[in-house]
Order: C-alpha cells, then sequence, then structure tokens
C-alpha cells in the first residue's frame, strides 16, 4: 500500500474515533438534587426513586456562582426558547419558538364535565391536633402535597384514602426539576385525582429565569389545577438573601403575571406564617391562598386572610405512601369544589 494511501486512511480513522468519544446531550451527568425543602416533609433516609423523565427537557446545571447573584432590578424580559421532539433519542429544534406560538390569551381545549367521585378522609396523623370546632375533618373535600421525598406512591390506594387532589412538587429556582414530577404528573391523571404544580420559590434567582422554567417543565393542560408559587424562608437552602418587601412583592408579581398569561388561570400563593407576616400582611387581595397552619385554624394565624386551601399536617400518614406526607383541605362544600372546578376547566 501507498504511503500516500496510509496517511489517508490513519486520518480518516483519527476524525471517526474522535466523533465517537465526543458527549452527546445523553452523556451529560445530571446535577445534584436541590438543597431546596418545602414545607414540614423530612427528607427520606432510603434511597429516593430516580425517574424516567421520558421526553422532557435536559435541565442544565448553573455555575455557584450564578446562584448567587441576585438582581435588585426588574426581571427582564424573557427570551424565546426552543421545546425539542425526539427522534432516536435526538433533540430536533421545532420550526418556531414558544414565545411566538403562545397568544396572549391561550384557548385550553375544555376538559369533560363529569364530576369527580369525592372520598372521604381516612389519614391518620403522626403529630395530631387538637383544632377544637374548627377542624379540618368538617371540610369535605381533602388533598395531599407532595414531592421526591415521597418517594414511589401508590395513588390508587392514596386516593381510596381520601386524596381527591394533589400538589406535585415541579421546579425550584430556575434549574431544577423534581426527577418524579414528569412520573407522578401521569400517574396521579391515571388514578384520577385533580392534579396541579407547584414551584418553589429561589430569592437567588430572577422571577423571569424561574417563570420560565417552570414554563417549560409543566405541560399546559385542560382540567389541570392552577399553577403555585410556593414563597418562604427556607433556613436550609444555599440562598441566604432574604429582599426586601417591595423586592418580594415586585419578584413575585412578575412571576405570577408569567404565569397566569401562559396557562389562563390566575396562580396560587402558598406561604407559611412567618413569610406572611414578614410580606403578604394585606398583599394580594385578588389572588387565592393557600395556608399552611399546621396547630391552628388560619383565621387565627392569617386573620382576615381570604384562604383557598388549608395545609392543616405535614404528618400525615396514608396506605400508598411511605413516611409522613402533607394534608391540605379546600375551603367549601363538595358542591363548591365541583363548581370550582369547572370553572378551571372553562
Amino acid at each position: 500500500m501507498r504511503p500516500a494511501a496510509v496517511s489517508a486512511i490513519f486520518l480518516v480513522s483519527l476524525i471517526l474515533s474522535a466523533c465517537v468519544a465526543s458527549s452527546g446531550p445523553q452523556d451529560i451527568p445530571a446535577g445534584p438534587p436541590s438543597q431546596e425543602t418545602t414545607n414540614s416533609i423530612s427528607r427520606s433516609s432510603g434511597p429516593v426513586p430516580s425517574a424516567d423523565v421520558g421526553h422532557t427537557t435536559v435541565a442544565v446545571k448553573v455555575s455557584r456562582q450564578q446562584e448567587a447573584l441576585v438582581t435588585t432590578e426588574p426581571a427582564p424580559e424573557p427570551q424565546a426558547f426552543f421545546p425539542t421532539e425526539r427522534t432516536d433519542d435526538i433533540p430536533i429544534p421545532a420550526e418556531k419558538p414558544v414565545a411566538l406560538l403562545m397568544p396572549a390569551n391561550p384557548a385550553v381545549a375544555a376538559a369533560p364535565q363529569t364530576r369527580m367521585q369525592i372520598y372521604s378522609r381516612h389519614f391518620r396523623d403522626a403529630k395530631p391536633i387538637n383544632f377544637g370546632g374548627s377542624s379540618p375533618r368538617k371540610l369535605a373535600v381533602h388533598g395531599v402535597d407532595v414531592s421526591r421525598w415521597q418517594g414511589e406512591i401508590d395513588w390508587e390506594k392514596l386516593q381510596a384514602q381520601g386524596a381527591n387532589f394533589v400538589y406535585l412538587k415541579a421546579t425550584d429556582g430556575g434549574d431544577h426539576l423534581d426527577p418524579m414530577f414528569q412520573k407522578n404528573w401521569r400517574r396521579a391523571r391515571e388514578a384520577g385525582l385533580k392534579r396541579g404544580a407547584y414551584h418553589f420559590f429561589y430569592w437567588c434567582r430572577t422571577a423571569g429565569e424561574q417563570a420560565d422554567w417552570f414554563i417549560r417543565n409543566v405541560p399546559r393542560e385542560a382540567g389541570a389545577l392552577p399553577p403555585v408559587i410556593d414563597v418562604e424562608w427556607n433556613g436550609e437552602s444555599s440562598c441566604k438573601r432574604r429582599p426586601s418587601r417591595e423586592h418580594v412583592l415586585e419578584k413575585m408579581k412578575v412571576f405570577m403575571d408569567r404565569l397566569e398569561k401562559y396557562y389562563g388561570q390566575r396562580p396560587i400563593i402558598y406561604t407559611s406564617p412567618d413569610f406572611y407576616r414578614d410580606n403578604l400582611t394585606g398583599e394580594f387581595a385578588d389572588y387565592p391562598f393557600w395556608l399552611r397552619s399546621v396547630a391552628a385554624h388560619p383565621s387565627k394565624v392569617y386573620p382576615g386572610r381570604k384562604w383557598l386551601f388549608w395545609q392543616y399536617s405535614g404528618s400525615g400518614l396514608s396506605h400508598g405512601v411511605e413516611g409522613r406526607i402533607d394534608l391540605n383541605a379546600f375551603h367549601g362544600s363538595e358542591e363548591e369544589w365541583h363548581n370550582w372546578v369547572a370553572s378551571r376547566s372553562n
């Protein structure tokens, strides 16, 4: 064989080897799970199952230096991102960005107007509280909220125990997706529960980044419950900033406006007593609230505040879930629940 031919073959071999060794998106290691925790649920001491997130977009981990940045200016307008479709596991960009396809008031197809069965409450509580005459047991419709820390869930058993609705942890900050969200979102629907998604707000990221991240990962589906913004102080977070009340309200409004425009539903505000006292007393009167109050009725902890959901326990026990779970109740009768759910589908 002539030397020139040998050199050519050797060069082609080097190029092919480099291509094979190149890392594709599937080879990028996933970043560590978020250090955020929500509500009163402790992290499981056992292994947390991984989840097949199917066709969702892969989250790209940002640097710690970026996480630590805090802006005092209003959040910038989001840049359009491109959803992807997969063919043989190779992401193919869509023809147009979502921002160009999304109308100002998105139309969502109406869900079937059939009334769901209401399951009676049969939860137990590891730390029961005597609420006296204002016991949450008197409320007709109960539900739960869950995240990756509840692990694998038997949704049919959980529903039979009294979970008529569920809020699922979806995202926090601007780059963390709960690894169980996609599976929980699908399985809860298959079991017949009304379900929605919540975002844990991270005070070291801009509101625009966080809204875009939530929209990127949470489907816009007919019949889904309104999205939730979870705002609270968390001492375990790597973000130690506590913005001023004015800045808190500004960031929340940017985030909520963007979600309302995309999902066509006004977001629900979830909060805890200390955060509410510091920032939300007398604010957002035209927004629905989901209040954490595990030692007394919300009327005592949040005087004068109208509320939609009450999180009355962080130590619930139920068949279908290992360990403890948050318990919640809807503020109204069965008839009011059905009417409210129907209004979400119009």
